[in-house]
């Protein structure tokens, strides 16, 4: 069976247990908990200002306008899938909104972190009655709000692309379902938009549970960039990113690989895989591009996961901080 007819046949089946309440309701509780950091506490007024000054730096507006255009582009590139290209729209979007997000956040905290303390103007904060590890975890929530911003752009226009890629293929295949009348034809634009479909919708939203997947990647990544660059330069700190973001990638591989023979190689995969973050939790853009639910609970462990990963690597953050020589 082709990926279209699989995706139509597993988005109809309504005795899957559907994970959008429960994305629905952990945004409701972590939204308003970000608005509380912001403006109840003192690292709110370091994460705010590091939130706009993010915005606006060039690198932002560079990788938003790369995804957007990445993901515009792609609905109409053939990928010569014999009847995936849904599936690899959906893939590939997932994998741009990712590596678009991690470039912003990496990037971004060696400006903001490193260069400020190289450059002396975090001691004019410190002067303030802001300590040490109100300014580290400011500059996390902040840097982290910047990249959510990002994803959230970038995510409603893949939502509503997503719906019309995959009326685009289904019209290209002749296997065009019903649809009820939601959009009426607007003559000034060069293509048709598509009436509203039930099974459409159920495809489009299903990159939702991606996407927060991949927000959790991103704040990961976050926090072990924000903990590097207390201590090393932009350079060094980009570098290191890069190595724990493909290790933590392919440790897990190597620990469950059963042809590894090596007892040095499982040991060493099983350490790394123990200290570095395990990117390949969030990794379900292969499961949610061929129409497989991900479960409620498992996007609520992986959340936990990270919760604790954030927190590990904030306080590594705060070890590394605390003695370092400002002046």
């Amino acid at each position: 069976m082709g990926g279209l007819p699989l995706l139509l046949a597993q988005a109809s089946e309504e005795s899957i247990q559907q994970p959008y309440v429960a994305l629905v309701i952990g945004w409701a509780i972590f939204v308003p908990l970000l608005v509380l950091i912001n403006y109840a506490t003192k690292s709110g007024v370091i994460a705010r200002a590091t939130t706009k000054e993010a915005i606006r730096q060039p690198v932002f507006l560079m990788m938003l306008a790369i995804g957007l255009t990445i993901i515009i582009v792609n609905v109409w590139v053939p990928f010569f899938s014999m009847g995936d290209d849904t599936k690899m729209y959906i893939d590939c979007g997932l994998a741009t909104v990712l590596i678009c997000a991690l470039l912003h956040c990496v990037w971004t905290a060696s400006m903001s972190v490193a260069d400020e303390i190289e450059g002396k103007t975090a001691m004019t904060l410190l002067s303030k009655p802001i300590n040490r590890r109100q300014f580290v975890w400011g500059k996390y929530v902040g840097i982290f709000q910047s990249a959510l911003v990002m994803i959230a752009i970038i995510g409603v226009v893949f939502f509503f692309l997503t719906y019309y890629k995959f009326h685009y293929d289904q019209k290209e295949s002749s296997q065009e379902q019903s649809a009820l009348i939601f959009f009426r034809t607007v003559s000034w634009l060069p293509f048709q938009l598509p009436n509203f479909n039930r099974v459409y919708f159920e495809v489009a939203r299903s990159v939702f549970p991606g996407l927060t997947l991949i927000s959790m990647e991103v704040a990961v990544m976050t926090a072990v960039s924000v903990a590097v660059s207390t201590r090393v330069p932009m350079l060094v700190n980009i570098s290191t990113c890069f190595a724990v973001f493909v290790i933590g990638h392919l440790t897990p591989v190597l620990v469950q690989a059963h042809n590894v023979q090596n007892v040095f190689v499982k040991f060493v995969a099983r350490l790394l895989a123990t200290i570095l973050p395990g990117f390949d939790h969030f990794n379900m853009s292969a499961a949610i591009s061929t129409g497989k639910v991900i479960p409620p609970d498992y996007i609520g462990l992986a959340g936990l996961y990270c919760l604790v990963y954030v927190a590990a690597m904030i306080a590594v953050g705060f070890l590394l901080f605390e003695d370092r020589d400002l002046a």
